[in-house]
């Protein structure tokens, strides 16, 4: 195993993809307690349009995608508050149309090319020193405010209607909430790419959901069975020349699947 790390670019491939799956996990189990599994697919394919008019218009594609998916789950958020309607539904209608929109642009621009492929199921290989330190400052800044207000949206995640009556700003921490989890997965889709990322921020925490060890080593857990996975999957995708964001969703799977016949009872 030594030997993978003579490379650099795969002691960037293991950080980046460290990094990421901490970032992912810990979101993703706030994700999960609120139902809003879908949110990750969808803000996904929200960010890819902001990859395919920054490829298009020369702009650097990932500060584009931040700011789409960024407007995108605030869009989503406010027509869930303000308009009453169902959080599977909006997500579903934001899902489809930001695919068609993507798809549109791409084919008007010309852009399906190797870099748009890359950011579609990931080039964790390709990730450079510079990605590295971003994913780093505004992850880092991100995990931050969540783990701040982690309480609070435990307590939201919980009843959302009494929290509200107990004096938490709902409304603000869901806002917040959103756009920190846009900008992980704006992060996220360099290294995994869009169509992989919401396996690697859903299932390690419905993994570790499994084994009903209560809300702190719940996320503990699916930390590590994130990073597990990302590891696990890049050794595959080294030793066996295997696409390695499909491979890490692989390795994250096969943790499910066994944790699931672990605890059927």
């Amino acid at each position: 195993m030594l030997e993978i790390l003579e490379y650099d670019f795969m002691q960037r491939a293991f950080l980046a993809g460290i990094v990421i799956a901490l970032l992912a996990s810990i979101s993703g189990t706030f994700v999960v307690l609120r139902r809003y599994s879908m949110m990750s697919e969808t803000l996904a394919h929200s960010a890819l349009v902001g990859v395919a008019v920054g490829l298009i218009a020369g702009y650097n594609p990932m500060w584009i995608a931040v700011f789409m998916a960024i407007f995108s789950a605030w869009l989503i958020e406010y027509l869930r508050s303000h308009f009453s309607l169902y959080s599977d539904a909006v997500l579903a209608i934001f899902l489809s149309g930001a695919l068609a929109i993507a798809v549109i642009i791409v084919s008007l621009g010309g852009a399906f090319n190797n870099s748009l492929f890359s950011y579609l199921f990931g080039s964790i290989l390709a990730v450079s020193v510079e990605d590295i330190i971003t994913i780093c400052i505004f992850g880092g800044i991100s995990l931050a405010l969540l783990l701040t207000f982690s309480k609070e949206l435990y307590f939201i995640a919980y009843d959302e209607e009494v929290a509200q009556t107990s004096g938490i700003k709902v409304k603000f921490l869901n806002f917040l909430f959103v756009t920190i989890v846009a900008v992980i997965i704006a992060l996220s889709i360099r290294v995994v790419g869009s169509l992989l990322i919401g396996a690697l921020m859903v299932m390690p925490a419905i993994s570790a959901l499994q084994y009903k060890k209560g809300f702190v080593n719940t996320m503990l857990m699916a930390v590590f069975f994130a990073i597990m996975g990302v590891i696990s999957g890049m050794l595959f995708s080294f030793y066996f020349s295997l696409p390695s964001g499909a491979t890490i969703v692989l390795s994250v799977l096969a943790i499910f699947v066994f944790s699931l016949l672990a605890n059927r009872r």
